[in-house]
């Protein structure tokens, strides 16, 4: 392997427009800005084109996009990941309809819920809380304790227990917060929990990372660096390449506070219920199915189904993706099925943007189930005519919930159902208003770069000990690449052609599957050699093609160039930003999809390398390039610049035989640095892979080739 360094060679074409026969060849016949407008840029690049017109890039979406039915470029791919979630999800809704007894039940809810934690990743051990009370407020009614422990060694949670006059013993229900900047102090969260002690039922309400007084990562001036969901999203990266999931954080925080809960002298522990609201709904659906002790759960403002969510909102923040659900076979609704019989009701809004339409038929499976346990009267669920958030309908409806069944007393609860909150700042548990400024605070990044550490060396000795094959299969295992043998040619179509001094480019596309489609441009030499090239640049597959640009130097030596746009590049990068797409770049959402499927963009854009390799002979045939003189198939060089860079290394580290050299340009360089630098993740998430750094690591991949296979290229 050797590193060069040279600046990055960014060309379009220059070229006038063609005959209106050939305008639906818009990316080959417009002008250098139109060209740009066709192929997005991508996140933290620089941008050709990016001021182009939208009428270019109309024209530049009507050139391949009827091939799939009219749907638009920029939008197949998301169309293509939402044909197989709905795929997945037919499967399960086919699944629980031959669920018919209690054992049956029993089953699903054993398989789901081993599932769930192994999707979770390595927990870890028990250990002392260490809680501290550190202020307590006496209010008419009710007193409000503030408390830090340690749900890790010195992993410090704040939260708040507003506890019932009296001497108790109390019911206690624990409040996730959902993703209100300043988490537990929010207005919402503070009532309910005001209403329940009120009630005679201990609430505790404690902060979520990044969020409140659990602000994780700070800037040099003491500024927040990232919180709330971009924080979350940004743990998530991290959580992702040691085969964990932000969940992992949140999920362990909310059992650790339920052993505070439960450990209070006041509280039954018998007795002990959850409730929360969106963010908090998803943490109280989480904690309601893997946590036994939850007698009684109140879900708020989350659950609707991931076929409604994804057609609607599409994925939300880290902590709400689980790897490979919806290939499990894990859906919303199994939060409830999970836990049943035990009290539940789900609340819901009318107005919410979680939709309303979706939470229905989730009931309706929950009831059947209930039902087929003999316990349809411990299932419910509420909707108000209200938008997304903990209003006082549904705290209501909590609050006579849980008096139901952890006091055992029915009917209306006769409490005011907006109570007044306490000022932010008389609830703040630490001195400087964030748990990062106590001694010895670890942050979920420490926590993070504890365990790359100490997955390193295990990595080293793997690959230093055992063969390098058996390396490579744990690479594929981990990845789900396939052999390139179990794969099929695709279809391949030319669309256009026009001809430059030496060579002609074509305008093709390769044909997938019926939901899928990458367009591309072959560059035919006139006197073509051995060899061909594979062309995969971030910005598309013109960003490279202009007079005397790289590609055009590559020609002019003889190669055949199969310039493409792999999923989520060029035509086929979305012009939305999506959920964090400003953030995390614009294929955020697709591949969040990918991720709840069990699989990522990397492996499929590796398998679309190949697929691409496999349709080359197909793509001499039809544009005239014919087989070298000697009849043997030609050597195949792969480029990749930027974002498709960690893709072709995986597809050439696997099927090294097929690549006569691999080059690689302004390319990640190592999954270990995005756990040490996290801010530095966030435009990668299309490129990592679920438990990576558990086998192994790009460096690993790289070191793994013949000598002389690869060059990387700074920029």
């Amino acid at each position: 392997m050797r590193r060069t360094n040279r600046r990055r060679c960014s060309g379009l074409f220059a070229a006038p427009l063609w005959s209106l026969a050939l305008l639906a060849a818009a990316a080959l016949t417009t002008s250098p800005a139109q060209v740009g407008a066709a192929e997005p840029a991508a996140a933290g690049t620089s941008a050709a084109g990016a001021n182009a017109t939208k009428g270019a890039a109309a024209a530049a979406t009507e050139a391949l996009g009827p091939l799939v039915g009219g749907t638009p470029a920029h939008r197949v791919v998301h169309e293509y990941w939402l044909h197989l979630a709905n795929e997945a999800m037919d499967r399960r809704e086919a699944a629980f309809e031959q669920m018919k007894t209690p054992a049956d039940v029993k089953k699903w809810q054993e398989r789901l819920r081993a599932a769930f934690l192994e999707a979770l990743g390595e927990l870890p051990e028990r250990t002392p809380l260490n809680p501290r009370v550190v202020g307590v407020i006496e209010r008419e009614g009710y007193r409000v304790e503030k408390v830090i422990y340690e749900s890790r060694p010195k992993h410090f949670v704040t939260a708040v227990l507003f506890l019932p006059e009296g001497k108790g013993p109390f019911p206690g229900v624990i409040v996730p917060c959902g993703h209100s900047a300043n988490g537990k102090a929010s207005e919402g969260y503070q009532q309910v929990c005001i209403m329940l002690a009120k009630a005679g039922i201990a609430a505790l309400c404690y902060d979520p990372i990044d969020q409140g007084e659990r602000i994780q990562l700070f800037t040099p001036d003491g500024k927040p660096a990232a919180s709330n969901t971009t924080g979350h999203c940004i743990t998530g990266l991290g959580a992702i390449l040691l085969g964990q999931n932000t969940a992992t954080y949140r999920v362990w925080d909310g059992f650790r506070s339920l052993d505070y809960l439960a450990s209070r002298p006041e509280i039954d522990p018998a007795r002990l219920g959850c409730t929360g609201n969106s963010g908090g709904g998803t943490l109280t659906s989480y904690l309601m199915a893997l946590d036994d002790r939850i007698l009684a759960a109140a879900p708020g403002c989350y659950l609707c189904g991931f076929r409604r969510l994804l057609a609607t909102i599409g994925p939300q923040d880290a902590e709400q993706n689980i790897f490979g659900q919806l290939a499990f076979g894990m859906d919303h609704a199994d939060y409830v099925l999970t836990r049943a019989p035990k009290p539940t009701v789900i609340l819901a809004a009318t107005g919410d943007f979680f939709a309303i339409d979706g939470t229905w038929p989730l009931f309706r499976e929950a009831k059947r189930t209930y039902t087929r346990l003999g316990a349809p009267h411990l299932v419910d669920m509420v909707e108000a005519d209200e938008k997304h958030g903990y209003t006082a309908p549904l705290r209501l409806a909590a609050v006579q919930f849980f008096r139901r069944h952890l006091l055992g007393i029915d009917g209306p609860a006769e409490i005011d159902p907006n109570p007044a909150p306490l000022p932010e700042k008389e609830i703040l548990c630490t001195p400087e208003g964030q748990v990062m400024r106590l001694p010895e605070a670890r942050s979920v990044y420490d926590i993070n770069r504890e365990t790359a550490a100490r997955l390193a060396p295990q990595r080293e000795r793997l690959w230093r000990e055992r063969p390098r094959d058996q390396s490579l299969a744990a690479v594929r295992r981990l990845t789900g690449i396939r052999p390139i043998e179990q794969l099929s040619a695709p279809e391949v179509k030319r669309h256009a052609s026009r001809q430059r001094e030496g060579y002609r480019i074509d305008l093709i596309s390769i044909e997938l599957s019926p939901q899928l489609w990458l367009p591309a441009l072959a560059f035919v030499p006139e006197k073509p050699a051995a060899e061909a090239c594979l062309y995969l640049h971030e910005l598309g597959k013109s960003a490279d093609a202009g007079p005397d640009g790289p590609i055009e130097k590559r020609v002019r030596q003889g190669q055949l160039i199969l310039a493409v746009d792999l999923t989520g590049c060029g035509e086929l990068r979305p012009t939305h930003k999506g959920n964090y797409g400003g953030v995390f770049g614009p294929n955020f959402n697709d591949a969040y999809t990918a991720y709840l499927l069990g699989r990522s963009f990397l492996a499929h854009r590796a398998e679309e390398i190949y697929l691409c390799l496999l349709a080359l002979p197909k793509i001499a045939e039809i544009t005239g390039a014919g087989k070298p003189a000697d009849g043997k198939a030609p050597a195949v060089h792969l480029v990749a610049i930027g974002e498709p860079g960690p893709a072709a290394l995986h597809a050439v580290a696997l099927a090294p035989e097929r690549f006569a050299s691999l080059r690689l340009e302004g390319s990640l360089k190592s999954y270990a640095e995005l756990i040490e630098k996290p801010l530095e993740a966030r435009p990668h998430f299309v490129s990592i892979v679920h438990g990576a750094l558990r086998e192994y690591d790009l460096p690993d991949l790289l070191g793994s080739l013949p000598p002389g296979k690869a060059e990387v290229v700074e920029r």
